[in-house]
């Protein structure tokens, strides 16, 4: 079991290459530490901030969720926590269920679940069971670093192959290219669709927002790769974020085009909760000059707060400049040709494999 620490861990370790550069304190919690200068340490190089892997047999895997402004209804996570770090991720705050910090904890603290596949597998053998798509990424990236070893989500895309299921990944990760032999058949079989994040064009300025995600240029040739391989791929450009990001909308539709997107979507950048705090002081550190042209944009999106987590509000935004920056996507989607709807994934051919020792069908 690690021992979570939930103070300043900035103070303690050389947080370099990482997101945040605090941990708050998690609102759970009755009682929390501050971590103050009181003139008796010794200056001293500070130990690298490493990343700690924990397991986690999960009791069941497939979540549900009944928002009206999502298009699935399912979801698999098989991280908690997300290594890319990520100043702007949404899911930091979940982090604090489990008694940890949406900070530096949601970057470095990470918890995998080794029996995930083992658990989808019998939750699609369940007789009551009717197939929908599958959204995987929706929370953490299923592709972050951690997969490289311990592979969960190749396993539970096996799975899912498996069971002809239909199947939505997003990612921002291009470790997803190594899963192209189950891929490609899936997406064959109208199973499969796959949403490549891109935020920014700028390789210096995406080092800043999310540090441990491959560069931008790796992930537009990981859509070339998708594409050849008949994978059909969209486009999310997503966060925007007002007076930093939202200028390059255009150049980053363009960008995916040449390399092989078939559609693009967009959403406004999000602050639940405790990422309003750690963008705030990301912003003083990396663009003091900019961080309060963000922040006002950004409160004028959410109706002068930092965030409204109304449906049909929170991936949109409100007033005037969000009516231009839709107007500025569709326009320039349209005449790439990247409006289009991707059809349905297919639900039909869903099919639980036989096991050894099943009884063989009389048909």
């Amino acid at each position: 079991m690690l021992i979570m620490q939930k103070d300043q861990l900035s103070d303690r370790y050389d947080v370099r290459g990482r997101g945040a550069a605090s941990n708050p304190a998690v609102r759970f919690d009755a009682t929390h530490r501050e971590v103050f200068d009181d003139g008796w340490d010794i200056a001293e190089d500070l130990p690298v901030l490493r990343t700690q892997v924990r397991e986690e047999i999960a009791k069941s895997i497939i979540s549900t969720n009944r928002s009206p402004d999502l298009s699935f209804d399912r979801s698999i996570n098989p991280y908690r926590g997300c290594e890319h770090g990520c100043i702007y991720c949404y899911a930091r705050p979940s982090h604090a269920f489990l008694g940890l910090s949406p900070g530096l904890d949601f970057e470095t603290l990470l918890t995998v679940k080794p029996n995930a596949a083992a658990l989808l597998d019998a939750a699609l053998r369940k007789p009551a069971y009717r197939p929908e798509t599958i959204a995987i990424g929706t929370n953490t990236d299923p592709y972050q670093p951690v997969e490289k070893t311990r592979r969960i989500m190749r396993a539970v895309l096996q799975v899912l192959s498996d069971f002809s299921h239909p199947t939505a990944i997003v990612t921002k990760g291009t470790l997803i290219a190594r899963d192209i032999d189950i891929l490609a058949p899936m997406a064959a079989k109208g199973l499969l669709r796959v949403g490549i994040s891109v935020t920014t064009l700028d390789p210096a300025m995406s080092r800043k927002l999310e540090p441990r995600v491959p560069a931008p240029q790796a992930r537009l040739r990981v859509i070339r790769q998708l594409s050849d391989a008949g994978i059909p791929v969209r486009v999310m450009v997503s966060p925007v974020i007002p007076a930093l990001t939202d200028h390059e909308v255009e150049d980053i539709l363009a960008a995916a085009k040449a390399a092989g997107a078939v559609a693009a979507s967009s959403i406004i950048l999000r602050l639940p909760r405790e990422v309003a705090p750690l963008f705030r002081d990301w912003l003083a550190e990396h663009v003091p000059d900019r961080a309060a042209r963000v922040m006002n944009r950004v409160r004028e999106l959410h109706g002068g707060k930092d965030y409204d987590a109304d449906f049909g509000k929170r991936m949109t935004g409100q007033g005037v400049w969000a009516d231009l920056q839709r107007q500025r996507f569709r326009r320039a989607a349209k005449r790439l040709g990247l409006d289009r709807t991707l059809p349905p994934l297919r639900c039909d051919l869903f099919a639980a494999p036989a096991r050894a020792g099943d009884q063989l069908s009389l048909f």
